[in-house]
């Protein structure tokens, strides 16, 4: 196993524990994970999930709480459906509120 596939791993570990009608961002992952340099590698991890329904990806946004890893889902405009599903709001590809959605690993797995 590489050290990128381990990364992956822990990765998903963490996204696993998103709550339903939660977000949380690229960067919290990293920097929760003690790699705070590392976002778009969790982004790579993102993309490298499809196909594994165990791995809620759609509720992973860029640090602003834009959808941006949406064409990386199937269908049009998936991810937002997704997470509409769960109750949250999107406006032209970005969380409304995103404060009152916002989930941080840091202060919920530690």
């Amino acid at each position: 196993m590489s050290n990128n596939d381990n990364f992956f791993e822990r990765v998903y570990e963490v996204v696993r524990k998103i709550p339903y009608g939660k977000v949380t961002s690229y960067g919290a992952i990293a920097k929760y994970l003690g790699a705070a340099r590392s976002a778009r590698m969790v982004g790579w991890a993102m993309n490298a999930s499809h196909g594994d329904e165990s791995i809620p990806a759609h509720r992973v946004v860029n640090r602003k709480g834009l959808l941006t890893g949406k064409h990386h889902f199937g269908g049009i405009n998936l991810m937002q459906q997704l997470l509409e599903n769960e109750g949250i709001v999107i406006k032209e590809a970005k969380i409304v509120d995103l404060e009152s959605v916002y989930w941080d690993p840091i202060k919920n797995l530690n």
